[in-house]
């Protein structure tokens, strides 16, 4: 892996290489926080997230460096107080991990530690990446299909046993989905809250799988809105498209899944089904699917 000397994820990896961590790749880099495959001595590489982004490193580097390196890759210098706030969020996405330990579809903490300038956990590397390529819109059988709601299945399993544990992900997505054997896994709790508890600003938004509700009640919203979002993943899935106009695709659905879908994106939260009935919907359309390629090949 080569980045250029001036790029801000290097004073991150450099702090990282100096904690014992060999890095093989850098996964990802934004302003809160840094993605890389790394390992210790002779360990299988692991996913680690470190809780400091581009946003963090304008202060760590001496005076004429941060003129060389403020053109190079846009990020802002945060005050003190304002990354002792976003290593407490980072704090919390690591209980909220650290909570949902030990459920089959929601990726597993492995490890934990810090520096004295931020904080890292690590999770298993998944060669296959997130779903976004699996679930983009494109013509598929019905094996394809079956596969695919299976996986979004997983993904309700995944959250309905958050919610069992008073947890809302509030940020369900393609690439909050990780994809292990063919299998989902739900990902990246920095965004999540306890359900007893406000957290976050009043409003957020808007974004393409974010439920109404983020509007005007984004810090207390319930498990309803993960319902939104995952209902939103498998129109996209079905129809390539986004939930739009009155959902004018929903007809291209499966009219197994069309009713389901359609409450599961309603505007009011209180009309939206359970997780656990949308996961199973979901599951009893994967199972249709499969039956369908089966009698067609005969």
């Amino acid at each position: 892996m080569r980045l250029h000397p001036m790029h801000p994820a290097c004073w991150v990896l450099h702090q990282l290489g100096d904690a014992g961590w060999r890095i093989h790749d850098l996964l990802s880099f934004t302003r809160a926080s840094t993605l890389v495959l790394a390992s210790r001595d002779d360990d299988a590489p692991v996913v680690l997230k470190a809780g400091f982004g581009s946003n963090h490193v304008l202060a760590e580097l001496d005076a004429d460096t941060r003129k060389a390196a403020y053109g190079f890759y846009w990020y802002a210098e945060l005050s003190e107080a304002e990354r002792a706030l976003t290593r407490e969020d980072f704090q919390h996405e690591i209980a909220m991990v650290k909570a949902a330990q030990g459920l089959d579809h929601v990726v597993p903490l492995l490890d934990e530690g810090g520096t004295d300038r931020f904080d890292w956990y690590t999770m298993p590397f998944y060669p296959e990446g997130n779903s976004r390529r699996l679930l983009a819109g494109a013509a598929r059988d019905s094996v394809g299909t079956s596969a695919g709601l299976r996986l979004l299945a997983d993904v309700a399993e995944g959250l309905a046993d958050l919610h069992r544990r008073g947890i809302v992900h509030r940020d369900v997505y393609q690439e909050n989905v990780l994809v292990h054997d063919g299998r989902g896994l739900i990902t990246d709790l920095g965004a999540a809250r306890r359900s007893d508890s406000p957290r976050g600003p009043r409003a957020r938004g808007p974004e393409v799988h974010w439920p109404p509700e983020y509007a005007t009640g984004y810090d207390r919203v319930t498990s309803a809105a993960d319902v939104f979002s995952l209902a939103v993943l498998t129109y996209r899935f079905l129809c390539g498209d986004i939930p739009r106009h009155g959902h004018s695709h929903l007809d291209q659905t499966l009219p197994v899944l069309r009713p389901l879908l359609a409450t599961a994106l309603a505007q009011d939260p209180r009309r939206r089904p359970s997780m656990t009935d949308l996961r199973d919907g979901l599951r009893d359309a994967a199972a249709l699917q499969l039956t369908d390629s089966t009698v067609r090949g005969r």
